[in-house]
């Protein structure tokens, strides 16, 4: 029997993938140029499944790129020329930041110890600023930002472009998309996916500030938002991209309105909770953030008290039940568990019933 993958990413296939690659293979979709026409449709019917999906405005475009990592340095490129803003409360949050030094950004920080999240109250966006980089979950700490303090954040610093890191949040953050400026994810997190495919979800207004960085400085060259949007009009991306990926994503992205994303979170949620509640109630293991507004519902970080978490994670895969490590520093105490939508009710049972025997 095949193991179900907890891991937050590569994660557990969404359960319709092994469907749609068949139909493809047996279409040899994969042939297929990508200048072709039936590329074009394939790339229009993703935009609209996407854009139902996230309930995009219109002035919003659909990028494909390589990853979500690529989207840090290409957003920064197209849409900075100085200063940008970053909050940091996990690794992968600090990589935005590293970016920007990197690029030689005037890159500040809010940096709050991992496994924490922010108050508004802490957050003092410096006039002048371009870009407010917000990592809605953060993959290493299991911490989330609630939909709503992102919200607040484009009522109190309206200047700012905001670009919101949605990775290991997509499908399950309910972002309004008229309140941030450009988001992105990877497709193997959250969607179910193989690796290799990042989608960047850019308004208009970032398009306006990319126009007018557009020759004053390098903004990206082949990936610049200049150029992919000029081949995005046509349906079209800049070199040769991941059309298994592509394909895939825009039939599970219909698969999951099919199911409806509102009874996807819901799912999620519950999930959630009864993990939490059971982390709550251990004396084995215990929730690692300690604050429940902030506790994410799509990866689940708990503190192994009693043994290494080797241990755990080695009992659990004999099982077939395949848990993430913990991050960085934290990898021989804590375990990961991704809860995303390509997990079901009955495989999370099966995973606290295991939990429960370690």
């Amino acid at each position: 029997m095949a193991p179900v993958y907890f891991t937050p990413g590569p994660a557990q296939l969404y359960p319709t993938v092994a469907k749609h690659l068949q139909n493809a293979l047996d279409k040899q979709v994969f042939s297929q140029s990508h200048r072709s026409q039936a590329f074009k449709d394939l790339y229009r019917r993703a935009d609209v499944a996407l854009r139902a999906l996230f309930q995009l405005p219109d002035d919003y475009a659909i990028y494909f790129t390589g990853s979500a990592t690529e989207i840090w340095e290409r957003s920064l490129q197209s849409l900075t020329a100085a200063n940008t803003y970053h909050l940091v409360n996990g690794s992968f949050s600090k990589k935005y930041l590293d970016h920007a030094k990197w690029l030689g950004r005037n890159a500040k920080v809010l940096q709050v110890p991992f496994g924490q999240g922010f108050s508004l109250d802490q957050i003092q966006v410096p006039t002048g600023t371009e870009l407010l980089a917000v990592t809605q979950n953060e993959t290493s700490s299991g911490v989330c930002v609630p939909v709503e303090d992102i919200h607040t954040l484009r009522e109190r610093f309206p200047e700012p472009l905001i670009s919101v890191d949605i990775v290991s949040g997509a499908p399950y953050a309910a972002l309004d998309f008229s309140k941030v400026d450009m988001a992105f994810f990877s497709v193997q997190k959250g969607f179910g996916l193989p690796a290799g495919l990042g989608v960047w979800l850019v308004n208009g207004r970032s398009r306006e500030k990319a126009a007018a960085l557009e020759g004053k400085q390098y903004t990206g060259g082949h990936y610049s938002i200049h150029s992919l949007q000029d081949q995005y009009q046509q349906f079209q991306t800049p070199c040769t991209p991941n059309v298994l990926d592509i394909y895939l994503l825009t039939h599970v992205v219909e698969d999951m309105l099919e199911k409806g994303v509102d009874q996807i979170r819901k799912e999620t949620e519950t999930k959630a909770q009864r993990v939490y509640s059971f982390l709550e109630e251990s004396a084995r293991f215990a929730p690692f953030v300690q604050e429940k507004a902030h506790r994410s519902p799509t990866v689940l970080v708990a503190d192994v008290l009693d043994k290494p978490a080797a241990e755990v994670i080695a009992k659990l895969k004999a099982q077939g039940l395949v848990v993430g490590s913990g991050y960085g520093a934290h990898k021989d105490t804590q375990i990961r568990i991704a809860n995303f939508p390509a997990v079901s009710e009955e495989d999370m049972n099966d995973l606290l019933a295991q939990l429960k025997q370690v």
